[in-house]
């Protein structure tokens, strides 16, 4: 539906508009906006309204300064100056239209609307063009005196609707009443204009820009509440992800340091897997399975082992004696190239089996170091009705010294617990034993090399100077009275029973090892023995390498008062350190 903007019928089309303004407006009779002056054609009217009304010049004036505003403010952004001067300028559009049909039907836009700057710009022009023609065709004089000669109506305001007795009086009223509508270009250039520095807009009042510049706060302190509403979040968020990465790593971390824990509980024995005889069973049920062992041999070992277990002595089926004295034979007759020999006391080599193989080299030390003692007299006293004991024996022994105060720190470590278990021993456990045991003996520490290339030759010249008391005048052969030394290192133990000086006065141990077998150590029982059969013996100072090594050397016998302050001392171990 369209709306006539002078009377304000409402037609269904625009064709039906347009005849409409032709009908009603344009046909009637045209009428002077100011003074009700009739009578006459548009064109005369225009005529009048130029020359008689001069005022019209400032209202139209006027209406371009408040369309040049209207056009310079962006579109969603009128403030509430701008649409007053709007409204007015509607007024006053529809008091002169509704006199002057054909003005508006010419104006007229395809819409139907009201243009205030097309109304003026065109019918002024075409004003001033009826002015100029009408001067051409009559003398000016005779226009005026016909126009005058009509009849007169006293002005009425546009704005307000007020009438006066005169065109002069409306001027003033005009100029008092509506001084802020009708500025004249001059005021308006004197009068400052506001810009908003966020959008641009244009206001004329700073109290407006002041509301204008508040709303545009507002929203951007609405849009940085989201802001912070969206960085808590993502700093929770951030919060979370780290609490859970955090979480997931402790969880690595626990379950690597676990396993390492196993992995060393798997090493050292202690992962609850079973211990020699458990071992033993399974070894000799795979070498049945893979056709080395066959099963008879299989029970009767098994039988003799429950019986070794039953009495608490080793079987001695991985003993092998005499090879002291074979030695003793072979540097007598061989070996020109070393100078002097130092060999300790007759002593039994024990070498691994099934039911300890990868575990037990410290309990078969410490066999060989108790088939010295046993064969010497002055361990009579302590070690009287004693045999060599199977290696479930052993650990017995050494839980009986611990429960006795012997080492408290090394029975925690092992959770005071070995039978059952393939735990390893090493020095201390083996000093702890012998001590309970009354034998004297004292741990040496050599923490770090003292020699080039990561060698010990202080460990060396320790081991010589234990058997040999003076070296000078003695025989190339010395059969001491020394028991063999426990030497232990890092993941191993071995026992010297031995050391040769050579012509080239450089040392080489003698050392019985655990892992060597019997058919290997029975080669050395030959009466014509090679030097090549003492190559696995034989260890010089450069094979020596290990970053820290520790021996124990017995002494002699302990006195019951002894055996007490030294189990006293045990609850802090120390050792003698070299350097």
């Amino acid at each position: 539906m369209l709306s006539c903007d002078i009377c304000g019928e409402t037609v269904t089309s625009e064709p039906d508009m347009k005849a409409h303004l032709l009908i009603v407006h344009m046909e009637n009779e045209v009428i002077c906006p100011f003074c009700k002056l009739s009578g006459m054609n548009y064109d005369e009217m225009c005529f009048h309204i130029e020359t008689a009304h001069f005022e019209q010049n400032e209202l139209e004036r006027s209406f371009a300064r408040i369309n040049t505003i209207q056009y310079r403010t962006s579109d969603n952004r009128k403030d509430n100056t701008l649409q007053c001067r709007m409204e007015v300028n509607s007024s006053v559009h529809s008091a002169c239209a509704s006199n002057h049909p054909k003005i508006l039907a010419q104006s007229l836009p395809n819409d139907g609307t009201l243009k205030q700057k097309a109304f003026y710009s065109e019918n002024l022009t075409e004003a001033r063009k009826f002015l100029k023609s009408k001067e051409k065709e009559c003398d000016l004089s005779k226009i005026k005196g016909s126009i005058y000669e009509t009849t007169y109506s006293p002005p009425e305001c546009p704005f307000c609707g007020r009438i006066e007795d005169c065109s002069q009086d409306m001027e003033n009223h005009v100029k008092t009443k509506h001084a802020n509508l009708l500025d004249t270009p001059s005021e308006d250039h004197d009068q400052p204009l506001y810009d908003c520095p966020m959008c641009g807009l244009i206001c004329t009042n700073y109290h407006i820009l002041q509301e204008h510049v508040d709303l545009h706060l507002e929203e951007s302190s609405f849009g940085q509440g989201i802001d912070r509403v969206q960085c808590s979040r993502d700093l929770e968020l951030a919060h979370q992800l780290q609490q859970e990465e955090d979480r997931k790593r402790r969880s690595e971390e626990s379950q690597q340091e676990m396993g390492e824990f196993q992995k060393l509980q798997r090493q050292y024995g202690l992962d609850n897997s079973g211990g020699y005889k458990q071992q033993q069973l399974r070894n000799m049920e795979i070498e049945v399975n893979r056709g080395r062992m066959h099963p008879s041999e299989f029970h009767r070992r098994k039988a003799d082992m429950m019986e070794s277990l039953a009495i608490g002595i080793d079987d001695g089926k991985t003993k092998t004696s005499g090879i002291i004295e074979a030695l003793y034979r072979y540097y007598q007759n061989a070996a020109t190239e070393v100078r002097r020999v130092w060999l300790s006391t007759e002593v039994d080599h024990f070498h691994s089996s099934f039911g300890d193989k990868g575990w037990g080299c410290g309990y078969r030390n410490f066999q060989m170091l108790l088939s010295s003692l046993l064969r010497n007299d002055a361990y009579d006293d302590c070690l009287k009705g004693m045999s060599i004991p199977c290696i479930p024996k052993i650990q017995s022994m050494i839980e009986d010294a611990w429960k006795e105060g012997f080492d408290p720190q090394g029975a925690s470590q092992l959770n005071n617990r070995l039978q059952g278990t393939k735990a390893w021993i090493g020095a201390c456990e083996v000093y702890t034993l012998l001590t309970s045991l009354r034998v004297k003996c004292h741990i040496v520490d050599f923490h770090k090399s003292t020699g080039p290339l990561g060698t010990h030759p202080r460990l060396f010249e320790w081991i010589l100077n234990y058997y040999s008391s003076e070296r000078e005048g003695s025989p190339k052969v010395v059969c001491t009275s020394k028991p063999p030394i426990y030497l232990q290192h890092q993941g191993h133990s071995r026992t010297v029973v031995g050391i040769e000086e050579r012509k080239n006065r450089t040392l080489c141990l003698l050392i019985f090892d655990p892992g060597c077998p019997s058919r290997e150590m029975q080669k050395l029982l030959k009466q014509d023995m090679e030097a090549s059969n003492l190559k696995q013996l034989r260890k010089f100072v450069g094979n020596l390498k290990h970053k820290q090594y520790q021996i124990v050397a017995v002494e002699g016998v302990l006195s019951s008062e002894e055996k007490v302050a030294r189990r006293q001392a045990s609850q802090v171990f120390t050792a003698e350190k070299i350097p």
